[in-house]
């Protein structure tokens, strides 16, 4: 029987049913086939073996795709812990996903094992022997009762935890060589893709992620169908820890975290808080252009705002524990969202259509309780600062609100430098439209409108059906940073929820009441995790107009001391923040000291200097480089730099 393949472009042709998609990829072209490591059919992704048995629509996925990564990564990890079982006979396993770069397994190590960083060449090693062998992966559908005869026998006491919160009828294996896992796929066809490995890390880390549970192993690993492709991986590795935000972070004196304090609870020390409030008075420019309105909000809320808004069902587990008061049922909670908040300020006065839309803004501090074994510095914290801002409006005014918010985020990125970006669209699956709040008729039109602004602005877009919130479509902002990694930022989402459970509304042309739309923005999503990535995308050398220090006056000796105060004073009198190292060092260790703090003029004034009223200019990396120029010509020099750079917003 003859079946018709549908490819991406919507070109057609037909096969024999029962064609797998490795055997469609070599009609097209022998070089695609070699390329080619995993595939969708009928949007689920699946293994590139599996028949095709009717009319489908397929995508082929090389390396470069995400799809084909997570493929490749999600074997690593099955071959990883292949060579674990042998290396290690009684390993116990938990999970083993891929994730964003790369993969890593849970393991309980057996009874007198101890896993450290020694035993990572004999794990590659041993994985690199295995992958010689080009070990198909065979899928199989298993019952529950053989999957927990099976793993129960093999003394797999976590497989056998989650087997037992599945379904009859939906459990599948994967087996290689002598190593059987339980998993859903998809996988590679077999190991041999898998030239080269590297085992990175390992940490701590609880079943499941409760802290009540046992405490597991978890090795991060890395593999790539080329060893030239992990060399260069490996190089960006070392550029990355030089650039990780907490070892900078430290050496610019910009933020740190105290164990008295708590953990996950950043203190912003005085330059940290002057680059904040810089970016934070960046976007307060902006929002008033774009007529947002500024409100604080208190950090607590009675718990039945957040039973009202639902936070608390979603939210609640994410919490720390609710602040009671001597008065009896009267409960707070510390306010993980401030979206409610800014609900109660619209309720608190009467809307009418003409009043549409109204935007309100806040640098608003949240706290959600995340586990001590999933903080990382700036990036996971326990207490952040959103540049949250709600927009409430009509549904026909939606699309003019996300190309005026998408104007802002493109300001934003203009301005830092961050030039590599795209967008993702979350739409909500048309095949199961039940688990969403709102009409077909306002999911469509805020759909369409959220794709046509995209199109608008020519901003590159790729579409994501089914991963809407249940409350509304949203648009995701990608950016690739200096070093090529993708980071999530800027977010814009609809949400037809909020005015329904707060029972929002304003009256319309039509003299009757309506639900206004309400759409969350948030440029910068989190001041914290910004901050981190503008550091390590920068590596700490920040644009001039928003950096802590801009000058740093270095006197040769001490006999200096006075008029490098001098120059000092003049320099912060005419804007340019400007600081002085006048410690009893050596002139080349003054240097390399206000080099690591990353400051990006060095002012260095000696005996000529004094005499003549001048200052000797060094920029920050132009090393041999230095120009003498008055005190005054210099201010106008940084003045003009800064102007030039702030002067589209």
């Amino acid at each position: 029987m003859a079946i018709k393949i549908t490819f991406p472009d919507g070109s057609q042709k037909e096969f024999n049913a029962g064609v797998t998609a490795q055997e469609i990829a070599e009609s097209i072209s022998p070089r695609l086939a070699a390329e080619v490591l995993s595939c969708s059919v009928n949007g689920e992704q699946v293994e590139l073996n599996r028949p095709i048995t009717t009319d489908a629509t397929i995508n082929l996925y090389k390396w470069d795709a995400p799809e084909a990564k997570h493929a490749f990564w999600h074997t690593s990890a099955h071959l990883m812990a292949e060579a674990l079982q042998e290396l290690y006979p009684g390993t116990q396993f938990g999970i083993g996903p891929a994730i964003e770069n790369g993969f890593y397994y849970d393991v309980m190590p057996p009874e007198g094992v101890k896993l450290t960083d020694a035993e990572f060449p004999k794990i590659e090693k041993k994985m690199q022997e295995l992958q010689q062998k080009k070990e198909a992966l065979i899928r199989q559908e298993i019952s529950k009762a053989d999957a927990l005869n099976f793993f129960g026998d093999r003394g797999q006491t976590y497989k056998n935890e989650l087997i037992n919160e599945l379904e009859d009828g939906s459990i599948t294996t994967y087996t290689q060589g002598n190593y059987t896992d339980l998993c859903r796929g998809p996988h590679l066809v077999n190991t041999a893709e898998i030239k080269a490995v590297k085992v990175l890390s390992m940490a701590a880390a609880y079943w499941r992620g409760d802290e009540k549970r046992p405490m597991m192993t978890r090795i991060y690993g890395i593999s790539f169908p080329k060893k030239k492709m992990l060399d260069e991986y490996l190089v960006q590795l070392e550029e990355a820890k030089k650039r990780d935000h907490r070892k900078i972070g430290k050496e610019m004196e910009l933020f740190f975290f105290s164990e008295k304090v708590g953990k996950g609870l950043p203190m912003w020390l005085p330059k940290g808080t002057a680059l904040r409030l810089r970016l934070q008075e960046f976007l307060r420019k902006i929002q008033k252009k774009y007529g947002y309105q500024e409100v604080i909000t208190p950090h607590i809320g009675s718990k039945s705002l957040y039973l009202t808004s639902g936070h608390w069902d979603h939210y609640g587990k994410d919490s720390f524990q609710p602040i009671t008061t001597p008065e009896e049922g009267e409960v707070y909670l510390l306010k993980p969202m401030n979206c409610p908040h800014h609900c109660m300020i619209y309720a608190n006065t009467p809307r009418s259509y003409k009043d549409l839309p109204i935007r309100i803004a806040e640098f608003g501090t949240v706290y959600r309780y995340e586990q001590s074994g999933e903080l990382h510095g700036l990036t996971r914290v326990r207490s952040f600062t959103q540049d949250d801002a709600h927009i409430f409006c009509r549904p026909d005014q939606v699309k003019g609100e996300f190309l005026r918010v998408m104007d802002i985020i493109n300001i934003i990125f203009k301005a830092l430098d961050f030039k590599d970006f795209e967008a993702q669209i979350s739409l909500r699956d048309p095949n199961n439209t039940e688990k969403y709040i709102g009409s077909d008729e306002v999911w469509e039109e805020a759909q369409n409108a959220i794709i046509e602004a995209c199109r608008e602005k020519g901003l590159p877009a790729h579409e994501e059906t089914g991963e809407a919130a249940f409350y509304g479509p949203k648009l995701d902002f990608m950016i690739k940073d200096a070093l090529g990694r993708r980071w999530q930022l800027g977010t814009i989402q609809v949400d037809y929820n909020l005015p329904e459970r707060f029972k929002l509304e304003y009256t319309g042309a039509d003299n009757e009441k309506h639900r206004p739309v309400m759409i969350h923005r948030a440029p910068f999503g989190s001041m914290e995790r910004f901050v981190a990535v503008l550091i390590e995308h920068t590596a700490g050398h920040f644009p001039l107009w928003l950096t802590p220090d801009q000058v740093v006056v270095l006197p040769i000796s001490e006999k200096f001391n006075d008029y490098a105060n001098q120059v000092c004073e003049y320099l912060n009198q005419q804007d340019v923040r400007t600081i002085i190292d006048d410690r009893n060092e050596k002139i080349g260790r003054k240097i390399r000291d206000n080099e690591l703090k990353h400051i990006p003029y060095l002012l260095i004034v000696g005996e000529k200097e004094a005499s003549e009223g001048t200052v000797n200019v060094r920029k920050q990396g132009e090393q041999g480089q230095q120009e003498t120029m008055s005190m005054q010509d210099f201010a106008k020099k940084i003045q003009e730099e800064v102007k030039n750079m702030t002067e589209n917003f």
